[in-house]
């Protein structure tokens, strides 16, 4: 089991590796099917991520369009520690 990280890019290498297992064709029908209810938890716990992604972005746009010239990009959807 690989570990998450926390960017936004991460998370989209994560589901992408989720689509490899459910594309597996050696899977059984019950391997594919526990592949299919962990897929249905990931998609909802991305979509979860993503949505506070959006707010964080969003927020992050309303400050920079009051108080700087040059917009920072937040540290949660690059994971880096000086953005």
């Amino acid at each position: 089991m690989s570990k998450l990280k926390n960017t936004l890019l991460d998370l989209n290498n994560y589901l992408f590796e989720e689509i490899e297992r459910l594309n597996d064709e050696s899977l059984s029908t019950e391997q594919l099917q526990q592949e299919i209810n962990r897929s249905k938890a990931i998609e909802g716990i991305a979509a979860r991520a993503i949505d506070n992604a959006k707010v964080v972005l969003d927020a992050a746009r309303v400050r920079d369009s009051m108080y700087e010239l040059k917009p920072a990009v937040p540290r949660m959807l690059i994971g880096e520690d000086d953005a």
